[in-house]
């Protein structure tokens, strides 16, 4: 059974950091397509950030320079280093593993950005 667990959301003034975890189970994690999307209230699902099985990484614009994504292998966990927060960061942030047309998802994780 394939699991992913997202964790390390919360509320946070702006300016300040979080780090969110995706632990993944029945699934080796570097051998997927690993991203970060959010979800804010009343819109479609964003993507944040993905990075692939070479290590490679990619961010969406408006969050370029202020997040990083990241891979232990070791813990089969990908993360989203959050610095720099702002209140349009706020969402459900939820973790997928893509693997040509198979797809996988996280429950989702609470962001929440006070100005």
């Amino acid at each position: 059974q394939v699991r992913l667990v997202e964790s390390g959301g919360g509320l946070v003034q702006a300016g300040g950091s979080l780090r969110l975890s995706c632990a993944a189970s029945g699934i080796t994690a570097r051998n997927y397509a690993m991203s970060w999307y959010r979800q804010a209230s009343g819109t479609q699902r964003d993507l944040v950030a993905t990075i692939i099985p070479s290590g490679d990484t990619n961010c969406a614009d408006s969050v370029k320079g202020r997040f990083t994504i990241s891979r232990d292998n070791a813990k089969n966990t990908v993360y989203l280093q959050m610095n720099s927060l702002k209140p349009e960061d706020t969402g459900v942030y939820y973790c997928r593993a893509s693997q040509v047309a198979i797809v996988y998802w996280g429950q989702g994780t609470q962001v929440s950005v006070s100005s």
